[in-house]
């Protein structure tokens, strides 16, 4: 197992295979475990697999960051500075699309392409506290949510979704920006996927993907057809396929 210093603690990283780097972002309450199933189809890529602090096999934090994604936007940028890595593609999946976006930002020399996957987009929706709060308190007493849970974060998952849901509802009220600067600056072209059928995403997702790529220099987006969260496990091969092929012309 790798690990490298961020602030004091301990993150766990992952390399596997050759070929341009491929750096997978997990989302809210998750781990880089989210995307083992699906490596198969990013075969021709050197995959970086991250879990960020508080979840999987990184250190754990007795409070999450309110502002969460930007945090672990430089957590990214740590890593990529830390494997001497350039002309990066991320692919980031709910929260972590945000990361990756933010990642973008602060280090626009580091990074080839970003997806983002999954996400609500320059906002959130209306409804997303009321939501958030319910789909927690149900997946909390659902016994495959836990599984999912305890695979993906561990023993203590109990204990980090609830740190995870407290940093959530403070950003939420602190109604803070999402990103660390204008959508129209940014300069790593920009991929968004999702389903039609999320109910984890605002239900217009199509309208807000077209204009996050009406603001940006170089923008595209695909929706897809089966539902499920996000659209990169339930869509799996359709997804890759979609990546790479964005990757091959932008990189």
């Amino acid at each position: 197992m790798s690990f490298f210093s961020y602030k004091g603690k301990k993150i766990f990283y992952e390399t596997i295979g050759e070929g341009k780097p491929l750096v997978f972002l997990h989302g809210n309450t998750s781990s880089s475990k989210l995307f083992t199933p699906m490596l198969p189809l990013y075969k021709n890529f050197q995959v970086i697999l991250i879990d960020f602090l508080g979840y999987g096999q990184s250190d754990r934090l007795d409070k999450f960051p309110t502002e969460l994604w930007k945090d672990e936007a430089r957590q990214t940028i740590a890593l990529l500075e830390h494997l001497n890595l350039r002309d990066a593609n991320l692919v980031g999946t709910s929260g972590g699309a945000w990361v990756a976006i933010n990642t973008a930002f602060l280090r626009p020399d580091l990074i080839a392409t970003v997806t983002a996957d999954s996400f609500d987009g320059r906002t959130f929706h209306d409804g997303f506290d009321e939501a958030l709060l319910a789909e927690r308190s149900s997946t909390m007493a659902d016994p495959e949510a836990s599984k999912f849970y305890h695979w993906c974060i561990g023993e203590d998952w109990k204990e980090v979704v609830e740190r995870d849901t407290d940093s959530m509802w403070r950003l939420i009220i602190s109604r803070r920006e999402l990103f660390f600067d204008s959508l129209q600056i940014l300069q790593a072209p920009l991929l968004l996927t999702a389903t039609k059928r999320d109910e984890m995403i605002r239900p217009n997702i199509e309208r807000e993907y077209q204009a996050i790529v009406g603001e940006v220099v170089q923008g595209q987006f695909k929706i897809f057809e089966k539902p499920g969260h996000p659209a990169i496990g339930s869509s799996a091969e359709e997804v890759a396929e979609t990546i790479n092929q964005f990757i091959a012309e932008y990189s």
